[in-house]
């Protein structure tokens, strides 16, 4: 996220979920809110992530995405145990510094994961 507002509104969403878990009942409306932000920077990676994610999130009330893989000597991909909030948050802790390389690719990561589960 690129603007003040932007990361202002995420900071805000990383302490609710950090206090109140994933079962928040605002959660969706401020994911919704922060999607407008990424829509007004003109980011159509963020604003398709955020929107599967709170679609997933409606539909699931968990974040048990599997979008992260850690690697073995010999090259073996395999997804990494992560508990859903602490996924979820670290989605979110990705979204901060979009614009950064390997957060970019870790964020398609996220967006190839939940079209899958969602469609």
């Amino acid at each position: 996220m690129k603007s003040s507002a932007a990361n202002k509104k995420l900071d805000e969403i990383i302490a609710l979920v950090e206090k109140k878990g994933l079962e928040a009942p605002q959660l969706i409306d401020e994911l919704k809110a922060l999607r407008e932000h990424a829509i007004k920077e003109q980011d159509p990676l963020v604003t398709k992530v955020l929107r599967l994610t709170y679609e997933f999130l409606g539909e699931n009330s968990a974040f048990d995405v599997q979008a992260q893989f850690d690697e073995d000597e010999e090259g073996n991909e395999y997804p990494m145990e992560i508990e859903g909030k602490e996924n979820f948050l670290y989605l979110l802790n990705l979204l901060k510094n979009a614009d950064h390389k390997i957060n970019r690719e870790e964020i398609k990561d996220y967006r190839t994961a939940l079209k899958l589960e969602l469609y």
